[in-house]
């Protein structure tokens, strides 16, 4: 995989697979394997380790209109089996995003799907506006588990009657793919699946994050100055897995399942219950070489499992 000493890093380069390539809402992939969104920054870091054109599709950090610089104080709380995080969204705004970003991306031939996030349904649509044609962006994620200003501060994905409104505009400001993220913090996430699907995503991605916190229990306060963050990693994965089943038998658009994956068993299980593509997230803070290690072992499960192609075995555990 990667030869390294204390002077080098050898970079792995692109082999394309004929096991893995993956033609998904008319986007052409090496692999069914994305990042997830928060964890993967714009790819710059990753890029010293292998070709991004392993990738799917680099899935890159939420970004609003205007340039954010994040929450203040603690950040980042590691648990037992996973992360909670109160970042804040910190990131350049769209226009520091194109600009800044998304050059070095393009360079690197891989997809872009770009995640957006608003206080408003106004900024998701002019966020989508503003995107939509940008040469290199080849689909949107709408995070839908940030809080509506006008609703109190309730998520927009809290409620089939905001998710499908926001979902709504936004289909009317873009021309490219949609995928909309939802939030797992809901009693019935298949029927908020159904209404953004009836209001134009072209997918269902899940899942977002699930609300947790820590105490200080010296200072005898919550660490997170917002008192909650959003808890990822292996933690969450029979919860996200459990999700993207109840969505896959609720919608006709394909899905895109993260959740605590960390492994290319992990990925298996998202793609035999129904995901198309799946999205790894926080194990690439633990280990770089996570990606590229979920796609061989992609690659070896479909050949063991009699398959040209990995995406024959998408939602085969729904037909036993």
């Amino acid at each position: 995989m990667i030869i390294k000493d204390q002077k080098t890093t050898i970079k792995r380069e692109l082999s394309r697979d004929e096991r893995l390539v993956t033609s998904f809402l008319g986007i052409e992939m090496a692999s069914p394997v994305l990042s997830a969104s928060g964890c993967y920054g714009y790819g710059r870091e990753f890029d010293k380790f292998y070709d991004l054109r392993l990738l799917g599709a680099v899935v890159v950090k939420g970004i609003t209109l205007k340039p954010r610089q994040g929450n203040p104080g603690r950040r980042l709380i590691e648990t037992p089996a996973g992360l909670i995080n109160s970042i804040g969204l910190e990131n350049p705004g769209v226009d520091g995003f194109i600009a800044e970003e998304l050059p070095f991306l393009r360079e690197r031939g891989v997809p872009v799907i770009v995640n957006i996030s608003g206080n408003t349904a106004e900024e998701y649509a002019e966020l989508a506006d503003r995107l939509d044609g940008v040469p290199g962006v080849s689909m949107l994620e709408v995070n839908i588990s940030c809080p509506n200003v006008k609703q109190g501060g309730m998520a927009f994905g809290a409620t089939c009657e905001m998710a499908s409104g926001v979902t709504r505009l936004v289909r009317r400001h873009t021309t490219l793919p949609l995928a909309v993220k939802l939030s797992p913090n809901v009693t019935d996430i298949a029927s908020i699946a159904q209404s953004v699907e009836a209001e134009g995503a072209d997918c269902i991605s899940l899942i977002n994050t699930l609300l947790g916190m820590a105490i200080d229990i010296e200072a005898k306060r919550p660490v997170l100055r917002n008192n909650f963050g959003g808890l990822s990693g292996p933690a969450i994965k029979p919860i996200a897995l459990r999700m993207v089943w109840q969505v896959a038998g609720a919608v006709k658009v394909p899905i895109i399942g993260m959740g605590g994956i960390s492994t290319w068993q992990d990925a298996a299980e998202f793609i035999l219950a129904g995901a198309a593509c799946v999205a790894v997230g926080t194990a690439n803070f633990v280990n770089p070489l996570a990606i590229p290690e979920i796609c061989d072992g992609l690659k070896e499960y479909a050949t063991k499992q009699g398959v040209g192609n990995i995406q024959e075995l998408v939602g085969a555990a729904r037909k036993k």
